[in-house]
């Protein structure tokens, strides 16, 4: 077994001690770290949890006073809906590690691959419905409740909610189905785990999928520049956010999955699963910890086969924040899928279920890839994109649209055969073999 070394360094006083913080990971003769962000960054995070809390907290004031009523409206959900609790896509299991239980899904036989599905935010296991059964005639599959989320335990300490926690979890909870590595299937805040995941423990992972989220470095960055902006800094306040998310029978559920059709029994299962003030303590504590932390620069580039998927109609993200993302990956995929917004898999899952299989099945890449700068890397990437017959003019005018004029001066580059023999809406854009 690896001998790992951690060391703290501390470089302040013990009151700034968690903005300094570094968690260093000697694995393997290779150094990987989590290091915190800045002292300014600290300080303007606090600073605008401030600012946009009072803001927040204006707007719900004058709502509440025009509708006091309809504001704090709460429909009573004492029944869990049939679809969370159905054990015809799998068993419901727990494991407990370290004192915490954790609840997932099961299917698929335990002879075959393992594969770990992390579920976003607002979510949980149910996010997966629709790969489950696709996926595990070949895998052996874990739809997990992320801590905080769902049937998984919920502690209300933020400190529980640590990136260095959270993944050591997962350390463990692989650990404990008796493999050594597994494929990672992450969406939304599950995808961003799975990234500092692959970066700290990246012999652990054989492949990983990440969808619709970019790398942690470029999230956090471009974040002000994203519709979480705003709400991402509010949740930084203690208890409002979570009286908040209750508000107008928990109005927030219905705006991130509004895909769904009202009163759809998926939407309803959301609502059971958030439909207390606990509940949202675990989900909202990842944002209390996370905008704090980044990968360090000095930290390799992974070395897993990494797959980055994402719609095309995403609202809460940006298509460039996504192609600025594989610079940190030495093997990539990219796939973009039409028509889809920031739930591709629940909204587009047969082709979703497609690009998993296809790339599931796939052999590693092999090939050397020789880094570039990231204008450079940027050129490849759309050249790609443009030797894609089936998307044809519309599609250019859309990544054109969704990158904010970035591809405006990039040229053709040829990757080669990129093309798609079943005329799917999917562009098989950036890819390195």
């Amino acid at each position: 077994m690896s001998l790992i070394s951690r060391i703290s360094l501390n470089q302040n006083t013990q009151h700034s001690s968690n903005v300094w913080r570094a968690t260093c990971v000697v694995m393997m003769g290779r150094e990987l770290c989590i290091v915190s962000v800045s002292y300014w960054d600290n300080i303007r995070i606090h600073f605008l949890s401030l600012f946009f809390g009072g803001w927040v907290f204006f707007k719900r004031f004058v709502k509440w006073i025009w509708d006091p009523n309809g504001f704090f409206k709460l429909q009573l959900r004492d029944k869990p809906p049939d679809c969370l609790v159905d054990s015809t896509l799998g068993q419901h299991k727990y494991v407990k590690l370290k004192g915490v239980k954790f609840h997932y899904v099961e299917s698929g036989s335990k002879e075959n691959p393992l594969i770990i599905l992390l579920h976003g935010f607002p979510d949980c296991w149910l996010s997966w419905r629709y790969q489950i059964p696709a996926l595990s005639e070949n895998f052996h599959l874990i739809a997990l409740d992320l801590k905080g989320f769902g049937d998984s335990d919920k502690p209300l300490s933020k400190r529980s909610y640590r990136i260095e926690v959270i993944l050591e979890e997962l350390k463990q909870l692989i650990a404990s189905l008796g493999v050594s590595s597994t494929t990672i299937i992450g969406h939304d805040l599950g995808a961003l785990l799975g990234w500092y995941f692959v970066h700290q423990y990246p012999e652990m992972v054989d492949k990983f999928f990440a969808v619709s989220c970019p790398h942690p470095n470029i999230y956090w960055k471009s974040l002000s520049t994203t519709l979480n902006y705003q709400w991402v800094n509010f949740a930084q306040l203690p208890y409002l956010p979570e009286i908040d998310a209750l508000k107008e029978d928990v109005r927030i559920i219905t705006d991130y999955h509004n895909y769904l059709p009202a009163k759809d029994v998926y939407l309803e299962a959301y609502k059971y699963s958030f439909s207390r003030k606990e509940d949202w303590t675990g989900p909202i504590n990842y944002y209390r910890n996370l905008p704090f932390t980044k990968i360090s620069d000095n930290c390799e580039q992974i070395n897993v086969t990494t797959v980055l998927v994402t719609g095309n109609k995403d609202n809460f993200l940006k298509l460039e924040d996504i192609v600025k993302s594989t610079e940190f990956c030495e093997k990539f995929y990219m796939k973009i899928i039409d028509g889809a917004g920031h739930f591709p898999h629940q909204e587009s899952p047969e082709m979703f279920n497609k690009i998993l299989l296809k790339y599931l099945r796939k052999h590693s890449i092999t090939k050397n890839v020789d880094r570039s700068p990231s204008k450079y890397l940027m050129d490849r990437m759309f050249g790609a994109v443009s030797n894609i017959s089936t998307y044809g003019n519309s599609v250019l005018d859309s990544v054109q649209k969704r990158t904010n004029g970035v591809v405006n001066n990039l040229h053709n580059f040829n990757l080669g055969s990129s093309s798609n023999s079943n005329n799917e809406d999917v562009t098989d854009s950036f890819k390195f073999s």
